[in-house]
């Protein structure tokens, strides 16, 4: 330990001048009530105000004594903690200022401490009191190095508000600086603990641009990672996945530098390795001049961007008033965007000279991309051989899928998909999947990149139109099972018609579209309402399509089926065909739908299982009854 630190941690007891009571000019306990439960997040914030007030106050006296010492020496033991710093100092005068109105800064332009507040980290006399969180007890020795003269004063206080001021003795503190004594509060030492306090200090410190240490070991770790030299650029890619995995737990897929010189920033951002929700927002460590601000700046990136962690230091952003956390301004919002092309021109440059390394981070990431493509045409551009998409031609990407059919078609949900896939697929109709998050827009936004492309929402429709249609008079000998037929799922809101399709396996298909679907949840509303509610929404009756089952006349069940005379038959075959057909779809069954399908099925056991050949079910038809029966 050096003389000044053996000196002060040693200062005398008696005054050199007499004491004075005072009282701090606010609720000291309402104060630290405040800022344990309103303002930081954590007691541990009251080492990095320890920290920013020495780091401040060495900044101060180098701008007037560009050699003056710069070292900061923490000592911790027996739930107290000293912090020693070779700072600027303080005066009698500046610390009655100071420390007894809270607020008051000794970053200040009305004289006495004038400096550039840009070149500070925080407000001395808040920084200090914020202390009292874990503190029951502070103790303030000081010597200013603008004046020389002035003796070394003491500063005390304690948490029930008061506080007293007395100088000392030269020898108290030969040399200027500052040294700050903290006892600690009942149930709080382990927040003094040397392990803890080495723990918070590299994790606030390890970027101060001053020499900082725990005892003998040291806080800071400079240059930053990012800004070392390294033999080669797979050397530097190994170093800073190491610092990925030491910081944020992971071992990144790749390193992206961030360098914004207008904004004074510095730094890099990691890919993460696993996929994550886009509605997660990310988490970024941001140093302010060195000193750690925040580990969670959700708002420092684009939305998009949700697929990289950022660790950086900048000397621009402004902190809110617990220091925890980014201040919203135009600033950040120039940062945010200058951070995001960033971000933006290494994707670009993965597509351009590294496909390799683009397919592995789309493996993964490509929600993000594809959300970063809706808002920016280029990157569609350039991501469009690479962004993949379900198709009923594979897993494609949207220019594959377009060089191959001159109509993009494309569905807006999942189920709609699920419904035409195979259908679509088997009558040469090409068809996207864009019921997946950003898919539909991206598609529609295809023509604005790749003029000539014919992109068209797939409906009902269209499909029904794709289906070849029976002969005439083969249609109208089976008008009487049709007949049937559409008066069993009338009351659904679904009609039923025969095609003729591939493949031969599929029986039937449901076809509906988001217009058909709402006035099918409209007419069931007005069926539930009272007379009131039940006028309105029947004024509100559209002219929507129905749904439709559309049966497969290539299928073998369906031909057995449309033979059948037994009307009542034919509608619990029919109710089955319906069930089936939403089930194959995978959509949701309204409670009318479950309602079929266990009725259906109920029915159908009932068929097979009757043995009496004149009392089946539903009027007498059952097994052996009649040709139909046979059937």
């Amino acid at each position: 330990m050096d003389s000044m630190t053996s000196q002060s941690s040693q200062a005398p007891q008696s005054p050199q001048a007499p004491q004075s009571p005072h009282t701090f000019q606010v609720d000291l306990r309402g104060l630290v009530d405040l800022l344990s439960h309103h303002l930081y997040s954590s007691p541990k914030v009251y080492l990095r105000e320890l920290l920013q007030n020495a780091v401040d106050a060495i900044t101060a006296r180098r701008a007037e004594q560009p050699d003056a010492p710069a070292r900061v020496r923490l000592f911790a033991e027996n739930g107290t903690l000293r912090v020693e710093d070779s700072g600027i100092g303080l005066t009698e005068a500046d610390v009655h200022d100071l420390l007894a109105t809270i607020g008051r800064s000794s970053k200040r332009d009305d004289g006495g401490i004038q400096e550039v507040r840009s070149d500070f980290l925080g407000q001395f006399g808040i920084g200090l009191l914020a202390c009292f969180v874990v503190a029951e007890r502070i103790r303030v020795v000081s010597r200013s190095a603008r004046t020389p003269d002035a003796s070394p004063v003491e500063w005390t206080a304690a948490d029930d508000g008061s506080y007293t001021v007395r100088t000392l003795p030269d020898e108290a503190r030969p040399e200027p600086g500052t040294t700050v004594h903290l006892v600690a509060r009942p149930g709080a030492a382990e927040w003094l603990s040397p392990a803890r306090v080495l723990t918070l200090a590299r994790d606030f410190g390890s970027l101060l641009p001053y020499d900082v240490r725990v005892g003998e070991e040291a806080v800071t770790d400079l240059p930053a990672p990012w800004d070392r030299a390294y033999p080669s650029p797979a050397g530097r890619r190994v170093a800073l996945a190491r610092h990925c995995h030491d910081l944020f737990g992971f071992t990144p897929l790749d390193s992206i530098e961030l360098d914004v010189p207008l904004a004074g920033i510095r730094g890099v951002a990691y890919v993460v390795p696993t996929a994550v929700s886009p509605a997660q927002r990310a988490s970024h460590r941001v140093h302010l001049k060195g000193m750690l601000l925040t580990e969670r700046a959700e708002q420092l990136l684009p939305d998009w961007a949700f697929f990289v962690r950022c660790v950086l230091d900048t000397d621009s952003l402004r902190p809110t008033a617990s220091r925890e956390s980014l201040y919203e301004d135009e600033t950040l919002a120039a940062v945010r965007e200058a951070l995001g092309e960033r971000i933006r021109s290494w994707l670009t440059g993965l597509a351009a000279g590294d496909p390799e390394r683009l397919a592995a981070f789309l493996s993964v990431h490509y929600l993000g991309v594809k959300s970063l493509a809706r808002h920016d045409r280029e990157m569609l551009r350039t991501m469009l051989p690479w962004l993949p998409f379900e198709t009923t031609d594979g897993r494609l990407s949207l220019e594959e899928f377009a060089q191959r059919h001159p109509v993009v078609h494309f569905t807006r949900t999942v189920e709609e998909y699920r419904q035409v896939a195979p259908i679509a697929s088997a009558q040469g109709v090409g068809v996207v999947n864009g019921g997946y998050t950003y898919d539909s827009e991206l598609v529609e936004a295809l023509p604005s990149v790749r003029p000539g492309t014919v992109v068209a929402e797939l409906d009902a429709d269209t499909v029904t139109a794709h289906l070849d249609v029976l002969d005439p008079d083969e249609e109208l000998a089976l008008a009487g099972f049709l007949s049937a037929a559409r008066a069993k799922l009338d009351p659904l809101g679904c009609d039923v018609v025969l095609r003729a399709f591939h493949p031969l396996s599929v029986p039937a298909l449901h076809l509906d579209d988001r217009s058909s679907r709402h006035e099918q949840a409209r007419a069931e509303a007005e069926e539930q309402a009272d007379d009131l509610w039940a006028g309105i929404l029947g004024s509100l009756r559209g002219s929507a399509p129905r749904a439709r089952l559309v049966l497969n006349h290539l299928n073998p069940l369906i031909r057995r089926i449309s033979s059948l005379t037994d009307r009542e038959l034919i509608g619990t075959a029919t109710e089955s065909l319906y069930g089936q057909a939403l089930l194959m779809a995978q959509r949701p069954l309204r409670p009318a739908d479950s309602a079929l399908l266990n009725r259906a099925f109920i029915g159908l056991l009932e068929w097979a299982t009757h043995t009496d050949p004149g009392s089946g079910p539903g009027h007498g038809s059952g097994p052996g009854h009649g040709e139909g029966g046979r059937r």
